[in-house]
């Protein structure tokens, strides 16, 4: 493997590793930051019939944890093409 092919890899992993870094930071704000640490100041607020923390907590993180699912693998297919690495 030549130098050139090493440093492409290492940029590979360290895209990917932000792209895994950003997704889980994002999901932890919404499941756990709007669900429960932030929820007395969503408690006020009325969506989907209760609470906007609670709404959080039951729906809104699980529809956060499926976009961030279709975000990160067209994130990796863009990061696939550009790496050269993408699989048929």
């Amino acid at each position: 493997m030549s130098q050139h092919e090493h440093h492409d890899l290492k940029g590979y992993w360290a895209a990917n590793i932000r792209i895994i870094t950003i997704c889980l930071a994002i999901w932890a704000l919404v499941s756990h930051g709007f669900a429960i640490w932030l929820r007395p100041l969503l408690a006020n607020i009325q969506f989907g019939g209760s609470d906007l923390g609670f709404w959080f907590g039951q729906q809104g993180s699980i529809l956060c944890f499926i976009v961030l699912i279709f975000f990160y693998s067209w994130q990796m297919s863009k990061l696939e093409e550009r790496f050269g690495v993408k699989e048929d």
